[in-house]
């Protein structure tokens, strides 16, 4: 697989405006909870420059590493995510697959029940951001720093 371009070289304005909404979610939301949320966003979009960025960020922030590695099968492994986080991860999931999901109306209580409309709204975006961020990695073959270290 080879790299191509370099998106934002070519269109630095929409990368400053993609990094202003990267910033406010960043400033919305609990680190841990965006990143988890990024992970599973990038996990069920295959982007592997974004899993392996996450995956790092997530062991960074001093997240242990059972709980990184079963973000794929969160709701499996309840026990080890918050009520808030497993509410986020199963919206990011629903939002993320929207073609399939059409986002029920009963997933939607539920994650406004549980985490409320600031944080529904500001949590939907940073899940449309990254869903954008994944097609630039997949789409432009972005190469993850495990293969470049």
């Amino acid at each position: 697989m080879s790299k191509r371009l370099e998106v934002f070289k070519f269109a630095p304005q929409a990368y400053k405006g993609f990094g202003m909404v990267k910033d406010y979610a960043a400033s919305a939301l609990p680190a841990e909870l965006l990143e988890l949320v990024y992970l599973r966003v990038s996990q069920i979009n295959g982007c592997a420059y974004c899993i392996d960025m996450h995956t790092r960020d997530l062991l960074k922030q001093g997240v242990k590493i059972d709980k990184v590695a079963l973000v794929p099968v969160w709701d499996e492994a309840a026990a080890l995510f918050s009520e808030q986080e497993r509410a986020a991860l199963a919206w990011a999931e629903v939002v993320t697959r929207v073609e399939q999901s059409k986002v029920p109306d009963a997933d939607y209580q539920q994650a406004l029940s549980v985490l409320g409309e600031q944080t529904l709204a500001d949590l939907t975006v940073a899940i449309a951001l990254m869903n954008a961020f994944n097609r630039f990695g997949v789409s432009m073959r972005m190469q993850p720093a495990a293969l470049t270290l």
